[in-house]
């Protein structure tokens, strides 16, 4: 057996899904194994990490001046390099525990998720990332074509799927036809978004601060897009931007969202831009298929009801959304393979 058949037979395939708010990893034969938050924690002067993903989230708004919890990714593309290559490299090494000891001893083929239409400059900026962290061969994909993959879409037929991925950074919205996107439309709104929102509704109307990680409990408690959680109501507790005392308010599911219309109307505008573009006849395809909805964001309530009130089409909610473009990945990572061979 040659240098390469060996190296192939040892090596070990990843999807990655690396997203603004989780990072997801997929090892062929494995499934997801790993769904971790895109957070890295460093010292402040020597910037050495200290924690990844889940345990460093956890130190978001409560380190101490020589710690910084650090969110390397910034609207789907890398806004720290060396902090995200540190991530990358943390997230493909805790991966390929899941599999075989000697699969370890070889630079893995990488499959990365970016977003729709991004740059070039920041395209080249993920690979370099990639193989500095240990990938030998690294792939990417467009988030929405992995998005319509990993959830069954049929990309491959001639007729009109329409998926959204709405991740932390973005909502990416494509009609797939014949293993191409047709027509797409992405914009910097996604779960981020909503929590920064949250916060800036609290300060405005209650003088009350809260953190990154409060306003994400609210929009996952009480959260929604359609008035279907209105009477919900939560208590929060944060520091009063006046007294500089701590306090707690408590708040419903109404106000919240009316707070996040803003947003969630960019979110809708999105997809209607991609409705208007799309040929009429992968258009009429829609009418019976609908739009599938993947990505953390699709768990918001009501929104698919209000994606289907405002277009006039059928709305479908992946299952397991938040897996749906890692899943792509692997499925794309095992076409390539038998492509080659």
């Amino acid at each position: 057996m040659g240098f390469q058949r060996l190296s192939k037979f040892f090596s070990a395939d990843i999807g990655i899904d690396l997203g603004t708010a989780n990072c997801l990893v997929y090892v062929r034969g494995k499934g997801v194994v790993l769904t971790e938050p895109s957070v890295v924690a460093i010292m402040e002067n020597t910037n050495a990490v200290l924690a990844v993903g889940s345990e460093a989230k956890n130190m978001l708004g409560k380190t101490p001046r020589n710690i910084k919890a650090v969110r390397p990714m910034k609207e789907g593309v890398i806004a720290v390099f060396d902090i995200t290559e540190d991530m990358i490299r943390f997230f493909i090494q805790k991966a390929l525990h899941s599999v075989f000891w000697y699969r370890r001893l070889l630079r893995p083929t990488v499959m990365i998720a970016v977003p729709y239409g991004i740059t070039e400059v920041e395209t080249r900026a993920v690979k370099d990332s990639a193989k500095r962290a240990g990938a030998g061969d690294v792939e990417l994909i467009e988030e929405p074509m992995a998005a319509a993959v990993g959830v069954g879409l049929p990309v491959v037929d001639p007729v009109g799927s329409m998926i959204m991925d709405i991740g932390g950074g973005t909502t990416e919205v494509a009609v797939i036809s014949l293993s191409g996107i047709v027509t797409a439309k992405s914009v910097r709104v996604g779960g981020d978004r909503l929590d920064s929102t949250i916060i800036q509704y609290l300060k405005k109307e209650y003088n009350l601060m809260v953190g990154e990680l409060a306003a994400e409990q609210i929009k996952i408690r009480i959260g929604s897009a359609y008035p279907v959680n209105d009477d919900a109501r939560m208590d929060v507790k944060g520091l009063d931007q006046v007294s500089r005392v701590p306090k707690m308010i408590s708040i419903t599911g109404k106000e919240i969202r009316e707070a996040l219309q803003e947003p969630v109307t960019t979110i809708i505008e999105a997809v209607l831009s991609t409705l208007e573009s799309c040929p009429p006849d992968l258009a009429a395809d829609l009418i019976d298929r609908g739009i599938m909805l993947a990505g953390g964001g699709a768990m918001l309530r009501g929104l698919d009801q209000l994606l289907s009130e405002e277009t006039g089409l059928p709305v479908f909610v992946a299952e397991e959304p938040l897996q749906a473009v890692a899943r792509g990945t692997g499925v794309m990572l095992q076409e390539i393979e038998t492509i080659q061979n």
